[in-house]
């Protein structure tokens, strides 16, 4: 399974951004698909999760109302539209597909086992 996540860029506060994550190697439409982010310094950050039926999702008290996930099953690829973004929710950012197929959204870092190389998001004041 291999992850590409692209669509990050430099924004100023308040902008919008969609982010892109186009999977090979596996159909996203059978697998619980989330996004975390990682700051410099800090840990890797659960921001939000779909279900494997597009059905079910979960978002960070942080982003939530501000992020959306969806999923293109046709185009084997997983969104993350983030609007109205702030100097805070600059990271960097990774979608991660869970190994089971079926399984339920996780939340968890260790609850995905295969992850992307990350793009870059940066919001400036």
């Amino acid at each position: 399974v291999q992850l590409q996540a692209s669509g990050g860029g430099l924004v100023q506060a308040g902008d919008s951004l969609r982010l892109s994550c186009a999977a090979s190697g596996r159909s996203l439409s059978r697998y619980p698909v989330g996004w975390f982010r990682q700051a410099p310094g800090k840990e890797r950050d659960f921001v939000a999760a779909i279900s494997w039926s597009s059905t079910y999702t979960y978002y960070a008290d942080s982003v939530k109302g501000r992020f959306a996930i969806s999923k293109d099953n046709a185009k084997n690829t997983v969104y993350l539209q983030m609007n109205s973004l702030q100097p805070e929710d600059t990271a960097t950012y990774y979608c991660a597909v869970r190994d089971q197929r079926f399984s339920e959204l996780g939340i968890k870092l260790n609850e995905y086992e295969y992850w992307g190389r990350g793009t870059q998001v940066t919001v400036s004041s």
